[in-house]
């Protein structure tokens, strides 16, 4: 071969492995992203999983409570987080629950930064269900404020896939 014809055949060959290493990288993306948008399939976990996992489309709703009273008061107690659990939130949502420690800060009305012990609240429930429980959440979040003096609750709500 002469020096010319290889110049030419170079760029060829690059763009033919660079159009080839475009189609297999393309090939070998995960597809299991599309599954979250159509809510009437059950999820399944990829091939590379050791158990194919299903899920239904439910709702994650979070809620984070602060402890710190704005009045100076004693904190809230774990006992005082319990009863509350007990009396406004288990008959609301009495099919489960998780409540988890943390610690959090955010700045008061007085543009204070507060920092202070905090719990956070976990439900799941069906889609189905978010009309109903959406009243039953406001009124778990007022009680706590009133309860406690808080200035709010913050409310998060996450669709997921959800297999028990």
């Amino acid at each position: 071969m002469t020096p010319i014809t290889n110049r030419f055949r170079r760029p060829r060959l690059r763009l033919a492995a660079l159009a080839l290493s475009a189609a297999l990288l393309g090939a070998g993306t995960p597809t299991a992203y599309a599954a979250l948008t159509d809510e009437s399939r059950p999820f399944t976990a990829t091939a590379s999983s050791p158990k194919a996992a299903e899920g239904r489309p439910y709702i994650e709703t979070s809620l984070l409570f602060g402890t710190a009273r704005p009045n100076g008061g004693p904190p809230v107690t774990e006992k005082e987080l319990h009863a509350f659990v007990d009396e406004f939130v288990t008959p609301r949502f009495p099919d489960g629950l998780t409540v988890q420690d943390g610690y959090g800060q955010y700045r008061d009305s007085h543009g204070t930064i507060e920092r202070e012990r905090s719990y956070e609240l976990i439900l799941l429930y069906p889609t189905s269900e978010a009309g109903p429980n959406d009243p039953k959440i406001e009124q778990i979040r007022t009680a706590y404020m009133k309860r406690f003096g808080q200035e709010s609750v913050a409310r998060i709500d996450d669709r997921a896939r959800v297999d028990f």
